[in-house]
């Protein structure tokens, strides 16, 4: 082993690197705190005789104030700032409008979106600000979010090559490029890059990321549903099953010249045993509506009832209903509103009442389906449940929008079971400050030379001062464990630089690519800077390589150039295990284990040496 230069310390570097990658694919323990454990037995090494230099003790927690780890706590803030003000929800409203109920057109607008940004903007910046788009996508479709999430966070990585201020190391390699030139001869002296010169590369890799998960998607992507809860789909299940009710929303569609204009809600509920939750004409929509309200044509209504009541009323007077929601999919998704359960409980003022004396929708945004006494169900297919005087411990079953719902936990006359909803406390007033610090954030990263993180943390702490968010929610938005993830892993690529193991590595792999074809000796380079972005920085990476790949260039006849955007290249080709910034992000909020990332990212990591490679010779 000596006479290859392998040291005790790059023994125990290298042998940390193995464990660390073995508990992240058994997942033993999570994801990050295995790496915490990685991070503090980094720091305890350093008390065995010989290994005193691996790790400068006094930096061991520096990862925790890195550039990386506070700008995704600044972007996350920031990202929640949007969300509280509606802006998220406008973006996931008009994406889900546009992409409809397709998980492959979802897919292509999400995932496009977010690589064209990236090229712009850090990409985990533009990962974190999509994250409650996504969100809020997967509640109104009811696909889960694992399907969504990672498809998006793979092209954020990949749209960040498709400019030269895309990604750390290419903004990284023109100063690498001018370093080195200062050490070459005048005739082999390398051309920096502009902007755009990635463009062709980038627009390949992000196209063959989006054309892998819309072909292969449905194999390689988990179906991870962590939204599932009375709130969603299996509220509905519950309630069919507790009650024998039809919880199913149904659109109908009423046109110009219907015999239904001017009739009253009420008197269409009344003979149909229908309850009509909601209404749109000219363009906006009514949740529900009081039962004065005359139809009016054309319009839309959305409707629960037993399946045989709504085709009776469909074919009387020629009705035709909609295939999915499409004028409520915003006000009647999961996110919005749903079936909930309320009681009346002793000494309510609403004893003795009736709904219909109570104006029960057009006061409390309660749309009753059933009332459950004394092991009975009382529901509209059998009883007018506008006329039935409530009674202590009577249970409403009702639909209604979760925003009436917050209401009525405040209300001493009811006691709201259903406790698992969204409770939302928007504020639509805000929207011009959120929108402002946005701007003035996005507007530093771009015209500045100030860090990143700091750039950042001028739109989170401008999100906080202008009252967008409270101090205790900007807390709630962040991703603790994405941050320890991030934070406790830099250590483990300080130690594998500054060991010496990184170059040791490089140099076995030079000794064995020794009179191989430059395309081999390039894919080589690539394949190495794939390995070491995962172990360590993609920064760290670059900086490591480009000097060794421009003198392998110069070694083999190559030109230089080339292998150096190789490697600034190869270094986003991150997918296999969750080290990126983007990857360990959605590890959460997808519900991701590390075998998702190993199944669905070693194709990707295929593809892209593939076509990185095949580009960069076709483009330069």
């Amino acid at each position: 082993m000596d006479a290859l230069g392998l040291t005790f310390e790059m023994v125990v570097v290298l042998l940390l690197l193995a464990a660390t990658i073995g508990l992240f694919i058994s997942e033993i323990v999570c994801v990050d705190i295995a790496a915490v454990l990685v991070m503090v037995t980094l720091g305890l090494l350093t008390a065995v005789p010989g290994l005193e230099n691996l790790i400068d003790v006094r930096s061991l927690f520096d990862g925790f104030a890195s550039n990386a780890v506070i700008s995704i706590i600044a972007v996350m803030i920031i990202g929640a700032g949007l969300d509280r003000t509606g802006v998220m929800s406008t973006v996931a409203a008009w994406i889900t409008r546009v992409g409809g109920g397709t998980e492959n057109r979802l897919i292509l607008m999400i995932s496009g979106a977010v690589g064209v940004i990236s090229s712009f903007m850090q990409n985990v910046g533009a990962a974190a600000l999509f994250l409650p788009v996504v969100s809020r996508i997967s509640t109104r479709t009811g696909f889960p979010m694992s399907r969504l999430l990672m498809p998006m966070g793979f092209c954020a990585i990949l749209g960040g090559t498709m400019t030269m201020v895309g990604s750390s190391p290419l903004i990284l390699l023109n100063d690498l490029i001018q370093s080195i030139n200062g050490t070459l001869p005048a005739e082999a002296q390398i051309t920096t890059f502009s902007l755009f010169s990635v463009t062709p590369i980038g627009l390949c890799l992000l196209a063959t990321g989006l054309m892998y998960f819309i072909i292969f998607g449905r194999f390689v992507l988990p179906s991870t549903n962590l939204t599932d809860g009375p709130a969603g789909s299996s509220m509905l299940d519950y309630v069919n099953g507790t009650y024998g009710l039809d919880g199913q929303i149904h659109e109908i569609r009423i046109p110009e010249g219907s015999p239904l204009v001017g009739h009253s809600i009420d008197e269409v509920q009344r003979k149909y045993h229908l309850q009509i939750i909601a209404t749109h004409y000219q363009g906006r929509t009514y949740p529900a509506p009081p039962r004065d309200t005359e139809l009016v044509a054309p319009a839309t209504i959305a409707v629960i009832a037993a399946e045989e009541a709504v085709t009776a009323f469909l074919d009387e007077y020629g009705l035709t209903e909609s295939s999915e929601l499409d004028e409520f999919v915003e006000t009647l998704g999961a996110g919005k509103a749903g079936i909930a359960e309320v009681v009346i409980p002793p000494g309510s003022g609403l004893i003795g009442q009736t709904g219909r004396g109570l104006w029960l929708r057009k006061v409390y945004g309660l749309s009753p389906l059933a009332i459950y006494r004394g092991g009975d169900t009382l529901s509209r297919d059998q009883e007018d449940l506008g006329e039935i005087p409530y009674q202590a411990g009577d249970t409403l079953v009702c639909h209604t929008a979760w925003e009436a719902l917050a209401r009525l936990e405040k209300d001493r006359d009811f006691v709201v079971v259903t406790t698992d909803f969204p409770h939302e406390d928007l504020r639509p007033k805000k929207i011009g400050w959120a929108l402002l610090f946005f701007v003035i954030a996005v507007s530093l990263i771009l015209f500045s030379d100030l860090r990143l993180s700091l750039c950042l943390l001028v739109g989170a702490m401008g999100m906080v001062v202008s009252r967008v968010l409270s101090m205790d929610e900007a807390y709630n938005a962040v991703s603790w464990t994405t941050v320890f993830l991030l934070a406790s892993l830099i250590p483990l690529g300080q130690a594998v630089q500054s060991s010496g193991t990184a170059a040791w590595i490089a140099d076995q792999v030079l000794v064995v690519l020794d009179g191989m074809p430059v395309w081999v000796i390039q894919a080589s380079v690539a394949a190495l800077a794939t390995f070491f972005t995962l172990v360590m920085s993609n920064v760290g990476a670059t900086v490591l390589l480009v000097p060794l790949a421009v003198n392998i260039a110069l070694g083999a006849g190559a030109d230089p150039a080339i292998f150096a955007l190789t490697v600034a290249i190869a270094t986003s080709n991150s997918f296999l295990i969750p080290t990126h910034q983007v990857n360990a992000l959605l590890m959460g909020p997808g519900g991701y284990r590390v075998v998702d990332f190993v199944r669905a990212g070693g194709v990707m990591t295929i593809l892209f040496l593939i076509v990185s490679i095949a580009a960069l010779n076709l483009f330069f």
